[in-house]
């Protein structure tokens, strides 16, 4: 807890709270019957399905790039923005219409790499993150993309 700020203890105690202590998590991931690979497609699927229907319920676009980053790209768009929520509403000062903003400008970002690049962004880093974008990281027109 040392290295969080001062201001940011108290939320994250609170996440922690709801999570299973690491021996704890895999003792259950080593219990069940099924192998590894098996625990971890059933995961992501879980994954995927929150982030679908996540983008659906906030009118996200999807994603554009190589078929194997679609899926990974969808999962972590919906972890950074949901840790972003989190971070500058829930836990922080802003308010809907601030965070409306936010949405609009993470609504342009279509390439699937781009979010996986942010991958292990911190929730307060996203507005940064999203006005340092690209064009080529927006939404377009191009065919040859």
């Amino acid at each position: 807890m040392s290295g969080r700020p001062a201001d940011k203890r108290a939320g994250f105690v609170r996440w922690l709270a709801t999570k299973d202590c690491t021996d704890c998590w895999k003792a259950a991931r080593d219990a069940g019957s099924e192998p590894k690979e098996e625990w971890l497609a059933a995961k992501r699927a879980a994954e995927q399905e929150a982030a679908l229907a996540w983008a659906k319920q906030f009118d996200m676009p999807q994603l554009e790039g190589p078929e194997k980053a679609l899926d990974w790209g969808e999962r972590t768009r919906h972890q950074l923005m949901t840790a972003a929520h989190t971070a500058l509403v829930l836990e922080g000062s802003w308010d809907e219409a601030d965070w409306a903003e936010l949405e609009e400008k993470a609504r342009a970002i279509t390439r699937a790499g781009w979010w996986i690049d942010q991958r292990d962004a911190e929730g307060t880093d996203m507005l940064e993150l999203l006005d340092a974008a690209t064009e080529a990281d927006r939404g377009t027109e191009n065919p040859f993309r």
